[in-house]
């Protein structure tokens, strides 16, 4: 087996942000002890969008990957715990359900327990599918858990993610990667240089300083400098699906108890999200300009806050979609320069790291390997398609005719991957997930069940179980999360117990 040729000496990162500095920490961490460059170009002339503060249980596992000390991490970002999304007035208002992180009970002689639980509802047992989730159990009461106590609990297999402070986040995975030998350069792009076979060869800055590298990543957000305004790379336009297409934001103080989940509840041609953090509330209405204008937008979410307003109401017009090629050439695009899936399951971060994971097991040289860059551009792909899946299902579920917004939305053109997994649920209630896929099956049936969408039947193999056994055994293991739950300390006295930040 030969020597790598022509290996990557240098990479240039071109934007900062969440994305940029996620992608300079992980490479700077892999690449600490080598003569591998890497070089993040930033202006600070050129704001970052900053709306992703929730953020799904896959962080931690990136955050642990990097050696980064989880507490500490949640000290300097002003972080919370998030269990899961409260959603409210999605299928019918007045009405809510809870999306949580972890699964659902447990398999019994080999039985999914889904199934087990239907079948339980068809002998007349009225006991709600989220009885059975640890995170849904503490969050109705607003109790976070002792994690290095819960082993051999029913919350030992409780999972978690954070809401975040993303500048604040930005500023600690910056210092982290400066650490492991990263290097910014301060400057505005103004123009990418290409070598004569099509490639990237350098970025002009402001200043007159031409960077050049092997390889760059695009990080320049929605306007995509690199991978779009250069190489052309063209736009998947999701619009069809996911009809939101601006989203106005607004800071506010914190006030009253702090909730352990993101809340997410629908509107008249929309959706707010509430995400709390240690120091300050973060909020934001996602819309439709087609039936809400900005100022409609500004005055919904400003009267649907709570706590005193910080700062002026920030609108972002955006279009759903990716990139034809997420790698093309000799660049990467990370983050809004990839692609765009609205914040409604937090999918953002993820998306980032997911793709540099990704990037690391197909990493490249100099040389083109046409087979490896498109099996990482079909497999990016297919997770933003399965993310943009899972998002539609929330609204085409919906039984709401109040609004033009929610009748389009009750009647909209579905993805046929989307029809097909639907038809199949609705038939016996089952979920075959692929293994990478982000969203397994306690997210589908929490969303299912609470947007009302249910199987004609269960899997009859199910009958096999003696009744009164499948009912002690549902019925003990709810009320083992119930009394462990209980015992819990408030998500308030556990963050000031173990994780408060220091005020700012």
């Amino acid at each position: 087996m030969e020597v790598t040729k022509k290996p990557i000496r240098k990479f240039a990162i071109i934007g900062g942000g969440t994305a940029g500095w996620i992608a300079a920490a992980t490479l700077g961490n892999i690449f600490r002890h080598t003569e591998v460059e890497i070089e993040l170009i930033e202006s600070e002339e050129i704001g970052v969008i900053g709306v992703g503060e929730a953020t799904i249980p896959p962080l931690l596992m990136i955050l642990e990957s990097l050696g980064i000390d989880l507490v500490d991490f949640i000290k300097h970002t002003q972080a919370s715990f998030k269990l899961g999304i409260q959603f409210e007035d999605w299928h019918t208002i007045g009405e809510s359900y809870f999306h949580p992180f972890g699964n659902l009970g447990r398999p019994i002689d080999g039985h999914d327990f889904f199934q087990c639980w239907m079948k339980m509802q068809a002998e007349g047992d009225n006991t709600p599918l989220m009885a059975h989730s640890p995170e849904s159990v503490l969050a109705a009461r607003d109790k976070f858990f002792v994690p290095f106590e819960a082993k051999g609990t029913p919350l030992a297999s409780t999972q978690y993610a954070l809401h975040l402070d993303a500048g604040l986040a930005g500023q600690y995975l910056r210092k982290f990667a400066e650490q492991a030998g990263v290097n910014r350069t301060e400057g505005l792009v103004e123009a990418v240089n290409n070598a004569e076979n099509g490639d990237i060869k350098s970025v002009t800055l402001k200043s007159g300083e031409q960077i050049e590298a092997d390889f760059f990543i695009d990080c320049t957000g929605f306007r995509g400098l690199l991978i779009e305004q250069n190489l052309n790379t063209g736009y998947q336009d999701w619009s069809e699906y996911l009809p939101c297409n601006r989203a106005v934001t607004v800071l506010t103080e914190s006030s009253g108890t702090t909730k352990p989940y993101t809340v997410a509840k629908a509107r008249e041609a929309g959706w707010t999200w509430r995400i709390p953090l240690q120091h300050r509330t973060g909020n934001g209405y996602v819309f439709c300009d087609k039936y809400c204008s900005d100022e409609q937008a500004i005055n919904t979410l400003l009267q649907a806050v709570d706590g005193k307003i910080i700062g002026e109401p920030r609108v972002i017009p955006f279009t759903t979609g990716i990139r034809n090629k997420a790698w093309n050439r000799n660049c990467l695009a990370l983050g809004l320069a990839q692609g765009f899936l609205e914040p409604l399951e937090s999918t953002a971060i993820h998306l980032v790291s997911k793709t540099l994971a990704l990037f690391v097991r197909m990493f490249p040289t100099r040389e083109y390997n046409d087979t490896l860059t498109d099996e990482f551009n079909r497999r990016v792909f297919a997770d933003y398609a399965e993310i943009r899946d899972f998002l539609v299902l929330h609204y085409c579920t919906t039984a709401r005719e109040d609004t033009p917004f929610w009748r389009w939305c009750k009647e909209m053109n579905i993805p046929d991957s989307l029809a097909q997994k639907l038809q199949f649920f609705k038939a016996q209630g089952g979920l075959i997930p692929g293994a990478e896929e982000l969203f397994q099956p306690t997210s589908w049936y929490a969303v299912l069940n609470g947007m009302q969408v249910y199987p004609t039947s269960y899997n009859a193999t199910v009958d096999a179980l003696d009744v009164e056994k499948l009912k002690h055994s549902l019925d003990s293991g709810r009320q083992a999360i119930e009394a462990c739950a209980q015992k819990q300390p408030s998500h308030d006295e556990f963050i000031q117990r173990f994780c408060a930040a220091s005020p700012m």
